[in-house]
């Protein structure tokens, strides 16, 4: 028995069949003596739907797998090189193709007896993104053995953004250009590239910020303390994902147990019905078997009395006296 073998077959099945299939690949290890096999497949995590839909899609086509890995290979390139019109017209065929395949895939879904709605389609989207987007992602994907659906860590920029410029912007030069912080401002008490420094008054005491220099300031704390509050407000969302991503993977768990459960009561008892269906017929035939033999009793007792009359008659005649 081979782990990558188990993990095909386990992942070709249908989420609700997954955890039973799985328990019985793990004992027939644990019977063969393989413990550690027993162990790496009893690890082996039930798919959610989202995660099934998408390893149908690897597992019923196969032929859509190799484009579009070659696609986020172009893409990803693309995006590195900051290529604008190539960015552009790969990210209008990137959701072309990702719409047609998660269509696909919803199609197959519905074709295995396991229709989905609109919310798993988006996860496989989202899944195909991620594909896209990550060369290790895409590695995953194309193995048909997801567990969750993927996101994309790495997003693609729109079809219509301009991506930024390579070239090192450089300031003006000729007559009429402004003066920046790094050029002479005519002040002779400061060295070319430096900041002007504040004249003290005749009190020796520095002159005030100027007005417009004070609102920057106020301007720039204030980011500061937005980006601040942003940055906490998303680890906290962050930590709030997590805790219900693994509420929802117990719940995913805990009713994966009990469809496995269902599933094996509902074996019972359709094996119980059969042997009942075979029980009544039984009855039947032995009911049957009894009123025919009821009734080769009556003819027989019939014809024993007939017998016995025709016997006692013959006996009577015989004992008469012959005459003369």
């Amino acid at each position: 028995m081979d782990l990558d073998a188990v993990a095909d077959e386990l992942y070709a099945l249908r989420p609700e069949e997954f955890v039973a299939a799985r328990d019985r690949r793990a004992l027939d290890a644990r019977r063969s003596g393989e413990r550690g096999l027993a162990a790496e497949i009893g690890a082996l995590r039930r798919p959610s739907l989202a995660a099934w839909v998408s390893n149908l899609l690897v597992r019923r086509e196969p032929d859509e797998v190799p484009p579009l890995l070659a696609l986020g290979e172009e893409l990803r390139r693309a995006h590195s090189e900051l290529d604008g019109p190539r960015l552009r017209r790969l990210a209008r065929r990137q959701n072309e193709v990702i719409g047609a395949l998660a269509r696909q895939a919803r199609r197959l879904a519905g074709q295995s007896g396991h229709p989905v709605g609109e919310g798993v389609q988006r996860e496989v989207e989202e899944t195909l993104h991620a594909a896209l987007a990550d060369a290790d992602a895409a590695r995953e994907w194309a193995a048909g053995r997801l567990v969750k659906p993927l996101h994309a860590t790495v997003g693609f920029p729109a079809a219509g953004a301009t991506p930024p410029d390579r070239r090192t912007a450089t300031p003006a030069s000729g007559p009429g250009k402004r003066a920046t912080d790094d050029e002479p401002t005519g002040d002779p008490d400061h060295a070319p590239g430096e900041r002007p420094r504040v004249r003290p008054d005749r009190a020796g005491r520095q002159a005030p910020t100027s007005r417009p220099d004070r609102e920057a300031e106020e301007e720039r704390r204030e980011s500061r303390r937005r980006l601040a509050q942003a940055r906490t407000r998303a680890r906290e969302a962050e930590r709030d994902l997590r805790a219900r991503e693994q509420e929802a993977e117990a719940a995913e768990d805990e009713a994966a147990e009990a469809g496995a459960r269902a599933a094996e009561l509902e074996e019972r008892v359709r094996k119980l019905q059969d042997r009942l269906r075979e029980a009544r017929a039984g009855q039947r035939e032995a009911r049957a078997a009894a009123r025919a033999a009821r009734e080769r009793s009556r003819r027989t007792e019939q014809a024993v009395r007939k017998a016995r009359r025709r016997a006692v008659a013959a006996t009577e005649r015989a004992d008469r006296p012959t005459p003369g």
